[in-house]
């Protein structure tokens, strides 16, 4: 029996349960999708049994998941039980020039898009922002760094979010909710508070993780 040694922690696959996982692995890092069961079998010249029961051996054996007993979605998992890096990757696309009356992460001019952990970075919709100037510097976040944010439409006081000033200019700053009014307050001394009306501030979404520029260009 060949070891496949890349899974050392696990049991050991046969020939046939390798061939099978290796089809699996190129075939989503290329399509980004599950092959079917009839794809499959064609591929190895098995039979739909054979393919059925050759996952389920590697389900059991930890070297891929599926969703549930019938889902056609398959994930490879690594050597930690663990989605693979290619699987855990997702596209963020990245703030271009803002449309009034949208919210961020329905706008329809991206400045390209960066790839992220999708473990790290959970959720839907995600969008980055580009940081300009270093009013967040003492947050650690610095010009040209890339702001990952999460879509929300409130905020909590202390949270740094994206803002969307006077239905035009976007900005990352720390929120605190006054009585009378709304404070945008900088991460550096050099800079000054911003003050704003109720009305004049729209909330888009919640930092969530900064991905250091400038050498995130895709």
């Amino acid at each position: 029996m060949q070891v496949y040694h890349e899974y050392m922690n696990r049991p050991h696959l046969t020939d046939k349960q390798k061939k099978l996982l290796d089809f699996l692995k190129t075939s989503i890092e290329t399509t980004g999708t599950s092959p079917s069961l009839r794809t499959v079998a064609a591929a190895l010249d098995i039979s739909h049994a054979a393919v059925a029961q050759g996952l389920k051996t590697l389900e059991t054996k930890s070297y891929i998941r599926r969703d549930g007993r019938y889902s056609r979605t398959i994930h490879i998992l690594n050597p930690a039980g663990e989605l693979s890096g290619t699987q855990r990757q997702k596209s963020v696309p990245i703030i271009g020039q803002i449309t009034a009356g949208l919210p961020m992460y329905a706008q329809q001019e991206w400045a390209g898009s960066v790839v992220v952990d999708g473990q790290l970075f959970q959720g839907n919709d995600l969008f980055a922002l580009e940081v300009t100037g270093d009013s967040m510097k003492d947050a650690g976040i610095l010009d040209r760094d890339l702001a990952i944010c999460k879509p929300r439409q409130y905020a909590r006081d202390k949270e740094i979010v994206v803002a969307l000033i006077r239905h035009e200019e976007a900005t990352v700053k720390r929120f605190f909710l006054h009585r009378n009014h709304i404070e945008l307050r900088p991460e550096n001394p050099l800079f000054a508070p911003q003050v704003y009306g109720f009305d004049e501030v729209l909330i888009q979404g919640k930092v969530v993780g900064i991905i250091r520029g400038p050498g995130w260009e895709l």
